[in-house]
């Protein structure tokens, strides 16, 4: 007996994923498992890392760029004292120097420039495209790979704990920040500061905007239960509710003449379905996705 669910059931599962397994290894499981190869995941996950991915079925996938943009939290374990060429622990691990000498005075003085709104500098070992190549792939043929500093948000970067390990130094923080932050490079740039190199070993992430670890469900080897459309939209963007009439011009994309308060707002019809995502426009509001 197959546990694949309709091809045409279109929603949001949130998955806990587990170290060890890609994203895209996540979305290929799920799409045996629901029996559809239109799914996608907002916001990846490196290997190492676990924690909350949300992935969209079918029609929700249109939602997953806008749901990546959240603020995201994470739960995070840097070793100092040892640097690595990806910035974490599944990189070439080099020692750097003695970081047992670290005081809490030093290593919180150090965290002070990597709050608020900052220029960071991404992992070369990244996902982000140069000359149209992945910079990953540039690295791993050899090539010297410097990104360009981009401007991130660190809105909370607290200490939670610190061990001693040897000559090294395990530094656990909890990290709250804007889409675009690699806590890779927040590892690196610690140890850079304190003069001992840093990176990751440890990353689980608890938060995606509205989406926490409590929502989050394992993968295994039955089909998950989707989250609707318009349940997804009301963790995510302020919601309005429309009248039939209202409906039928959002069917055929046309502009509506009430006004919503963002973009994007969800705009749900009589029937309580996620019709469309609509952003201010005068007086009124016009599309910014159609997903009937």
């Amino acid at each position: 007996m197959s546990n694949a669910q309709p091809a045409a059931t279109s929603g949001v599962v949130i998955i806990d994923k587990e170290s060890g397994v890609t994203s895209h290894q996540v979305v290929g499981r799920l799409r045996r498992l629901l029996g559809t190869r239109k799914i996608g995941h907002a916001g990846t996950l490196d290997p190492m890392a676990t924690g909350v991915l949300i992935l969209g079925v079918n029609r929700a996938t249109r939602l997953l760029g806008h749901l990546a943009l959240h603020d995201k939290r994470y739960l995070a374990t840097v070793r100092l004292g040892q640097s690595s060429h990806s910035d974490d622990a599944d990189g070439d691990l080099t020692d750097v120097a003695d970081a047992s000498v670290v005081t809490r005075e030093q290593l919180e003085a150090a965290l002070v420039p990597l709050r608020g709104d900052i220029l960071q500098r991404p992992s070369a070992v990244s996902a982000i495209k140069v000359d149209g190549k992945r910079a990953h792939a540039r690295v791993r043929a050899g090539e010297s790979v410097e990104l360009p500093a981009r401007p991130v948000t660190v809105a909370r970067l607290d200490v939670l704990g610190v061990r001693p390990s040897g000559t090294y130094l395990d530094v656990d923080i909890d990290v709250e920040c804007s889409s675009g932050t690699y806590i890779r490079a927040i590892a690196r740039d610690l140890g850079e500061a304190l003069g001992v190199g840093g990176h990751l070993t440890a990353l689980r992430r608890t938060r995606i905007g509205g989406y926490s670890i409590d929502d989050a469900v394992p993968l295994g080897d039955e089909a998950p239960a989707l989250m609707s459309m318009a349940q997804a939209a009301r963790l995510s963007f302020p919601v309005v509710e429309l009248t039939e009439d209202e409906a039928r011009d959002v069917g055929y994309g046309r502009p509506l003449q009430r006004p919503v308060p963002a973009n994007p707002t969800g705009v749900i019809g009589p029937d309580g379905d996620l019709l469309a995502l609509y952003q201010p426009d005068g007086d009124g509001s016009r599309p910014v996705a159609v997903l009937v």
